[in-house]
């Protein structure tokens, strides 16, 4: 074998010799990465008995050890920098949404209506929160309680999602007192307003006449507001006016929906949105006549 650097012909008294590419190198360059080692890109191994060659592979291999103690190390700095910001993000959601309830009475209904939709797989829950025209007066709870039941998870999510959007707009402007007057009104009298027409005495639930009403109240307030129906753009007040229309047109459709109930709650609204509309009119005027006095 060639007693000379591979690399620089330079001879010394203990060469090296790579075990990756079996190739003889001075002090210099015994190392892989110093003499461009093309078997360790190749991934082969070369043994030798040679006294420099067993001495460089012992120090070649601690060196790997100590490679991989590295990479487990940063694993492992990895793997806990994960799982803090997980854990982070975990609780910034929790804290966010404890927040949100306690500020805002959208957020705290759909908060109540998911537990209760949960709790409806308890036997008699429904039952007993449901509105039954026939019993409504013996168990006037229902009045209220029905707005917090759900017929499945299209229903609740509809419901939720609009009350989600439009529901906090309706409290940013008139606040948040007004806005829980006008919800559970509504809700209160879409379930007289079925009570009334219904004909076949079916149970009600959901929210959709208190929506509805919330839905109305922000059309009159904010009548040019550009909503997403169905994923098309169009103002709100054209869009209640679809949605009133549909209502009415499927009224004897028989088809498991509360129309009147939605109906109901729109006109509940119409009147609430041109109330406080008026009282607004009426404030502005009488600070004006303050002023200029």
């Amino acid at each position: 074998m060639d007693n000379k650097c591979w690399i620089c012909g330079k001879q010394e008294p203990m060469m090296f010799t790579c075990r990756h590419c079996g190739k003889t190198f001075c002090s210099d360059h015994r190392l892989p990465e110093r003499h461009a080692c093309d078997g360790l890109e190749r991934g082969t191994g070369f043994t030798s008995g040679n006294t420099g060659t067993s001495g460089y592979s012992r120090t070649h291999t601690a060196s790997q050890s100590q490679g991989k103690d590295m990479d487990e190390v940063i694993k492992n700095m990895m793997k806990d920098a994960a799982r803090n910001a997980a854990k982070g993000a975990a609780t910034g959601a929790v804290h966010r949404t404890r927040s949100s309830i306690k500020t805002s009475p959208s957020m705290a209904i759909i908060f109540i209506c998911i537990i209760s939709f949960f709790l409806e797989l308890i036997p008699g829950y429904v039952e007993l929160f449901q509105l039954v025209p026939s019993t409504m007066f013996t168990r006037p709870w229902t009045l209220i309680t029905h707005m917090f039941l759900h017929a499945g998870f299209g229903h609740l999510f509809f419901n939720m999602l609009v009350l989600f959007f439009f529901g906090r707009e309706l409290e940013r402007r008139i606040g948040k007192d007004l806005f829980l007057y006008v919800y559970f009104i509504s809700g209160i009298i879409a379930a007289f307003g079925y009570a009334l027409t219904s004909s076949t005495g079916y149970p009600m639930i959901g929210a959709s006449g208190a929506i509805m009403g919330v839905f109305a109240t922000l059309t009159v307030l904010a009548p040019d507001m550009q909503v997403y129906v169905y994923f098309i753009p169009m103002r709100i007040k054209y869009a209640l006016l679809l949605f009133a229309l549909l209502d009415f047109a499927l009224m004897g459709a028989n088809d498991m929906v509360a129309h009147t109930a939605h109906l109901s709650g729109v006109l509940v609204g119409l009147y609430m949105g041109y109330r406080i509309k008026n009282n607004r009119k009426q404030y502005r005027r009488a600070a004006y006549d303050n002023r200029r006095w």
